[in-house]
């Protein structure tokens, strides 16, 4: 790489940098610090729940997934898009209205706790494991993602690349906290934008096809069932791949947007940006796999990891400082939703597990000084992760989402939903959707079927069985009646 790409990239650290020292005294207290005091707008919203969703898997397992198989992994960005839209659609609004009415909730174990009125905290204890369980393995797909990317552009060894990603997300997420995360999201997002937009358009462009009539042709020559969505798929393969879109509604780091919006009343602005940027995105992701294939047929190119067929076609085709945006852009991806991730593990650290049971009174300063810590160890436990894992960024990130989508994707909903549930319910949703996940990635069977779904079925099963018929055990006496949590959601909204 030339001179001018370190310059774009050295442009791009030091606005992060920036942000995560200009937020860094913005932080006073715990409730700023998770959630900044709930002030983002729409489009901060949008924007930052979009980037801190589209990790690395987007600029590289995407592109690589069609660049390898093709029109196969269509089910699975039918399915995300859906599942975004049901996820603003359903659960946003009434989240974002019942976690300030429970006590001003800012964490999902927060949430739980005082919606079941649990003073066990067993709930609590329970979800934390699980939020840092699955994000310990999330976030270290976003350091295998980086550490492949700075290899692939820089020729740095692995180590190098995984350390250096480590070490810029852990500075602006320890200093700035929600502030920084969702300020860098909103500019990592628009970055992630125009370059899935310029790679593909330019890389079309430079194959000297006559149209999109003739790149179908050019890979149907090349490979007919690349363009076969049905190809080597059966009926519960399909399903399963479209399972993806029911993740959302158990995703923490997407989750936590919506808590942290200044008014619920703006979460239908924030899903018509935030679906659009989305869809634009993905078309750009899959675009950029099915002309890659193409172009590095045509020039007689392997690429040994498919997973870089975007990297390689912007440092095929694009001016050396313009490369150092593209590896910005891909960079993007990774660290907003690695960013957002620790914040959600180190909100789970220090509140459900530190100063849920240290009896002594701590002070704001001291409590945001926990979070930071749980910051670092949850980053260094994940990169270790990293170093061992032999598997790709599509596929570990494909793990931890089935875990937190069949763990707390049917609590959320039916806690929302379903007056009759009890606190049991929840605990044993949580646990056994979970362990089926666990249960069908070890057992082999998640190559027949993706084991999300069969983990939300069972999560949804079971919290159903135990409220029905568990009623004096499960549910807590002094649950809210139905007419009561109508009025409460009514006058947080007119308050809104």
């Amino acid at each position: 790489m030339e001179i001018s790409s370190y310059f774009a990239i050295t442009l791009y650290f030091g606005v992060l940098l920036s942000i995560g020292w200009y937020a860094y005294n913005k932080s006073a207290n715990m409730s700023e610090y998770l959630l900044d005091n709930r002030k983002l707008g729409p489009v901060a919203t949008a924007l930052s729940a979009g980037a801190s969703d589209m990790s690395g898997w987007m600029l590289l397992g995407v592109p690589g997934a069609f660049y390898a198989s093709g029109l196969s992994n269509i089910w699975m960005l039918i399915g995300l898009v859906v599942g975004a839209y049901c996820n603003y659609l359903f659960l946003a609004k009434r989240l974002r209205v019942y976690t300030e009415v429970a006590s001003n909730s800012i964490t999902i174990p927060d949430f739980l706790e005082n919606r079941f009125k649990d003073r066990t905290k067993v709930l609590r204890i329970v979800s934390g494991m699980l939020i840092l369980i699955f994000f310990t393995l999330y976030v270290s797909s976003g350091i295998i993602a980086g550490g492949k990317t700075f290899e692939s552009f820089f020729g740095l060894p692995f180590w190098l690349g995984a350390f250096m990603t480590f070490f810029i997300v852990v500075f602006y997420t320890f200093f700035g906290g929600f502030k920084a995360v969702y300020m860098t999201d909103v500019f990592q997002g628009t970055l992630m934008f125009l370059v899935l937009i310029a790679i593909p358009t330019t890389a079309f462009l430079a194959l000297n096809l006559s149209g999109e009539t003739s790149l179908i042709n050019e890979i149907r020559q090349i490979r007919s069932e690349h363009l076969d969505p049905f190809y080597n798929l059966g009926f519960w393969a399909i399903l399963g791949l479209m399972s993806w879109g029911l993740g959302y509604f158990g995703q923490p780091h997407i989750i936590v947007r919506f808590m942290a919006i200044r008014s619920s009343s703006e979460l239908a602005q924030a899903r018509r940006i935030g679906i659009g940027w989305m869809v634009i995105g993905l078309i750009g992701a899959m675009s950029s796999g099915f002309v890659g294939f193409v172009f590095f047929t045509q020039g007689a190119v392997t690429l040994s990891d498919p997973e870089v067929v975007f990297l390689k076609l912007g440092e095929t085709l694009f001016h050396p400082f313009f490369i150092g945006i593209v590896l910005s852009a891909v960079l993007s991806a990774i660290m907003s939703t690695v960013a957002s991730q620790l914040l959600v593990s180190a909100s789970s650290v220090t509140k459900d597990f530190v100063l849920a049971f240290y009896k002594r009174e701590i002070s704001a300063k001291a409590e945001v000084g926990i979070g930071r810590c749980a910051v670092v160890i949850v980053a260094m436990i994940a990169t270790i992760f990293a170093f061992t894992s032999r598997d790709t960024v599509l596929g570990v990130v494909g793990n931890a989402w089935a875990g937190f989508g069949a763990s707390f994707g049917p609590v959320l909903l039916f806690s929302l939903y379903y007056k009759r549930m009890s606190a049991l319910a929840a605990l044993a949703g949580m646990v056994m959707g979970g362990v089926v996940v666990v249960f069908w990635i070890v057992s082999g069977l998640n190559e027949y079927v993706y084991e999300l779904l069969p983990g939300f079925i069972a999560s949804s099963i079971v919290i159903v069985i135990v409220s029905v018929c568990g009623k004096e055990i499960g549910r807590m006496s002094h649950e809210p009646s139905k007419q009561s949590i109508k009025d409460e959601f009514d006058r947080m909204q007119t308050r809104l």
